[in-house]
């Protein structure tokens, strides 16, 4: 393909590329850029780059490295143009995916955690992050302090710091425990920041507050209520549930069908703390027993040996167990029916 195309002259700088590349007629540029120039658009916005297109020469230009990846990404949809005669707007999606064609395993693999501050601390946690790392969709289910939502978020840094995958959306459901959102104070988004709040402290204690908030501002790192997702299909995206417990069936459906290409899904909940209104079942707890068991999906319990905050924590969770034992089997004791009076004794005249 080099010898048909013209692409050997670029000009750089310490940060700055430009590659060109020659077309060989109207109809070849036609079909890369697609119906008024869909598919260069496409290219543009993926890549962050400026492509200008003038008679028969396409000049890109931008940072060095988004240049290259967008140069062989175009020169890969040129081969298919030149060999089909043209490309469909899947053709462009994939190759903007995988510009360099390699094939494109639907789950991405994360690297190793490799994070200050960050790794299993416990048989449970350990089995956990494997989990994550191998399985394209995973639940992780325990109660408070076992570590599941700050391991998840731990791998979704990993992955994006490896370049396994290029966004993370890190969600959590707004359901409403004991406040209505209407009389918090603030705009929409004040309003929603008390339930992402976990999220942001999880974080936090992974990559300094300004990294964080140039990623948020590129839209790198999303931080997002659960009712955002609709409409939408995440591609190369780490993307964590937290709360999980507080959705409705349908909510985690919609949900899980965002997954796009080479993404991954974590989805992390405590059954036992639903703030779901009486007699409305968790979807949670409904995911779990339609998918346990299906290709793909792991589904990790982590239990109280797991707990890995302060003492006291595990003090709090013994000791509500056992007063909820206790309560359970004085209830039922007080069931039980009362034996009939008299029995055994004969009523004969």
């Amino acid at each position: 393909m080099g010898k048909t195309l013209e692409h050997d002259h670029y000009k750089s700088s310490a940060s700055c590329m430009e590659k060109s590349i020659r077309l060989r007629d109207r109809d070849e540029a036609y079909a890369l850029f697609g119906e008024r120039d869909r598919h260069l658009k496409m290219i543009r916005s993926h890549f962050d780059v400026k492509i200008f297109a003038r008679d028969n020469n396409l000049r890109i230009a931008g940072e060095e490295q988004s240049v290259l990846d967008a140069y062989v990404a175009i020169l890969a949809l040129l081969e298919k143009a030149r060999k089909y005669g043209q490309i469909r707007t899947s053709d462009v999606e994939a190759a903007l995916l995988n510009p360099d064609g390699a094939e494109v395993d639907s789950n991405p693999q994360i690297a190793p955690l490799g994070l200050e501050g960050a790794k299993p601390m416990t048989p449970g946690q350990a089995a956990y992050v494997e989990a994550i790392r191998n399985s394209q969709v995973v639940f992780g289910v325990g109660p408070a302090g076992t570590g599941k939502t700050f391991l998840a978020t731990a791998m979704a840094v990993a992955a994006l710091i490896h370049g396994n995958v290029s966004k993370l959306v890190l969600v959590r459901p707004a359901v409403e425990a004991g406040e209505k959102l209407g009389f918090l104070p603030g705009d929409y988004q004040a309003k929603v920041n008390p339930y992402l709040r976990p999220i942001f402290d999880a974080l936090g204690s992974l990559l300094p507050m300004a990294q964080i908030q140039r990623y948020i501002e590129r839209d790198v790192i999303e931080i997002a209520p659960l009712a955002f997702m609709r409409g939408r299909t995440l591609d190369k995206a780490f993307i964590l549930l937290d709360e999980a417990q507080n959705t409705t069936p349908k909510q985690m459906l919609m949900f899980l069908t965002r997954l796009g290409r080479r993404s991954k899904a974590v989805i992390t909940g405590d059954l036992s703390q639903t703030d779901l209104p009486d007699r409305q079942k968790s979807g949670l707890a409904d995911v779990i027993w339609r998918l346990d068991g299906v290709e793909g999906v792991k589904v990790c319990r982590l239990g109280n040996p797991d707990i890995v905050r302060d003492d006291m924590v595990q003090r709090i969770i013994d000791a509500y167990e056992s007063s909820d034992r206790a309560r359970q089997a004085e209830q039922t004791e007080q069931k039980q029916p009362a034996p009939e009076s008299g029995a055994g004794e004969n009523h004969g005249a």
